[in-house]
């Protein structure tokens, strides 16, 4: 077991020319592989310390950025001005990854809206990935009612970013009152979304889910099952569209969203080493 972990921290311009931020978690030897991190609506990249540290303890360099409107990088939150620039973000990302880590298999993990990111980004760009872990992917949008959607449609196009609360129930985080303190406490964690984005999610949902069956890269999907945030049903019903074989999906009884900071997250983790060794 790696016993220390090197932190760093930087930021690299994105689609038009907005500053993004990114960190790594390294261990001081060489490392088995890479894993990079896509967060979800209104959290940020330095959420996932805990996942973090169990991997670099296992070997493996862990990347994570802030997208566009969350966190430490620059926008207006809650605002992308078309889905595309969160998949080039992306984009560049992992190339600054691929520059650091030469040679390196690299896995792509997105949590939550994250997740959604990053499914629809391996459709679009598998080259140099090794597999794609989707944690309770927002297939979905439970949180916003077909009334609000059609205001957002009319919105997008007079007002995209026109600003409201998402109305997320942070007490279906983890199931663990410590993780919804965290959280509710983390002065880089915002509750807001835009017009713009609602429909851009919308979009790239329903692109998403008619793509499956051409998924290229080996899946592995989980879930808490007592998610009421994103349904289990929803990855599950991805999961099932997807015709390559080298796919897999766990689900956690009892646990709530975010998995990776719940009851179990040892598990996680050590389920998610597992699938990346069999990978590698």
């Amino acid at each position: 077991m790696v016993s220390q972990t090197i932190w760093e921290e930087y930021r690299f311009s994105g689609e038009g020319g907005l500053p993004i931020y990114f960190q790594a978690w390294k261990p001081p030897v060489p490392t088995r592989g890479v894993l990079a991190i896509s967060h979800g609506l209104g959290e940020h990249g330095g959420r996932y310390g805990y996942l973090a540290e169990s991997l670099v303890e296992r070997g493996y360099a862990v990347y994570a950025l802030d997208h566009r409107g969350h966190g430490r990088s620059q926008g207006q939150r809650g605002y992308t001005s078309a889905w595309s620039d969160l998949r080039e973000d992306l984009r560049t990302f992992l190339k600054r990854v691929w520059e650091m880590e030469p040679g390196q298999s690299t896995f792509l993990m997105g949590h939550s809206l994250g997740g959604l990111i990053a499914l629809e980004y391996a459709l679009h760009y598998p080259d140099q990935l090794r597999g794609v872990i989707a944690s309770a992917p927002a297939m979905v949008s439970t949180a916003i009612p077909p009334s609000k959607l059609l205001l957002a449609r009319i919105l997008s196009r007079v007002y995209p970013g026109y600003t409201a609360n998402t109305g997320l129930d942070s007490n279906g985080i983890s199931s663990l009152p410590e993780e919804v303190q965290r959280y509710q406490d983390d002065p880089l964690v915002h509750d807001l979304g835009t017009a713009r984005l609602s429909i851009e999610v919308a979009k790239a949902q329903k692109y998403t889910m008619e793509a499956a069956p051409k998924f290229p890269l080996p899946l592995l999907i989980i879930h808490g099952g007592a998610d009421h945030l994103i349904p289990p049903e929803a990855s599950r019903a991805f999961y099932e569209r997807v015709a390559n074989p080298d796919k897999q999906y766990i689900l956690y009884p009892d646990i709530y969203h975010e998995t990776h900071n719940d009851r179990l997250r040892q598990q996680v983790f050590s389920d998610l080493d597992r699938w990346i060794q069999r990978h590698l």
